[in-house]
């Protein structure tokens, strides 16, 4: 099978979150292809499908196979998109989060997701202790969103993993306000054995909604404050989040016989 290394949410090569994506004919055992999310060892592995006008579409990380995840949604589009059917102007996708289209929008790519619901729980002395930091709001759905006061204090965090991973939540994740941008977030993901993911398409499905409530707009210039780093751009629309960003080809291989 071929396999390409995409960098996304980011227009440079080192930049936003890699992830692969695999180009299949048919899906091979769930083992081979968690074997191979772990020989990457890359926050996911997407294996895509074709099926009809439609891929199907399966992402793995180093740990487990997972519901939903942007930043390897956006690459897989990206792969499809500019390596195979450079004429298409939107792909769908079948999904465990069902139906995921994503269009060309200018020099972007735009994901439509479904909203996740910000739910309000309160702040425990557990969060504070695992950040080191004071929780001053947390919300939760399958991640969960902890309010921070400033963009500094999310940046210079450093969390004790074991402990964010008692806390509740597949993801968890940190936000605050940005003076460049809507928000400045980071996101942590101990559970699946990421200790920090780069750029999280799927995380922001929760952290959008929060954001374009407590500002009162529809659209949201988001930044990713990892190492790597990105920016994202989101509009909720009732129960869906657009998510934008741009993504660069880092490699291609062809994957042995498995």
């Amino acid at each position: 099978m071929k396999q390409f290394i995409v960098d996304a949410f980011t227009d440079k090569i080192f930049g936003g979150n890699p992830a692969a994506v695999c180009i299949v004919d048919k899906f091979p055992r769930e083992e081979i292809m968690l074997n191979i999310a772990r020989e990457n060892n890359l926050s996911e592995t997407a294996f895509a499908m074709r099926d009809g006008e439609i891929f199907r579409l399966r992402w793995f990380t180093p740990a487990a196979e997972i519901n939903l995840c942007g930043h390897a949604t956006l690459a897989t589009a990206f792969v499809i998109l500019t390596q195979y059917e450079k004429n298409l102007p939107v792909v769908t996708f079948e999904t465990l989060s069902g139906k995921l289209t994503v269009k060309r929008k200018d020099n972007l790519f735009e994901m439509d997701f479904p909203a996740y619901v910000p739910k309000k729980i309160p702040v425990t002395a557990e969060m504070c202790d695992a950040l080191q930091a004071e929780v001053s709001e947390a919300y939760l759905d399958r991640d969960l969103l902890m309010i921070l006061d400033c963009a500094a204090t999310v940046e210079r965090l450093q969390p004790n993993l074991d402990k964010l991973a008692a806390l509740d939540g597949l993801i968890q994740a940190v936000t605050a306000p940005d003076k460049n941008f809507d928000c400045t977030s980071r996101v942590f993901a101990p559970k699946l054995k990421i200790p920090e993911d780069p750029v999280t398409g799927s995380t922001h499905c929760l952290i959008a909604p929060y954001w374009t409530e407590r500002l009162g707009i529809k659209k949201i210039s988001a930044r990713q404050a990892s190492t790597r780093g990105g920016i994202l751009y989101c509009e909720v629309s009732g129960n869906r989040v657009k998510i934008s960003g741009n993504a660069v080809l880092f490699s291609v291989a062809e994957l042995v016989d498995l």
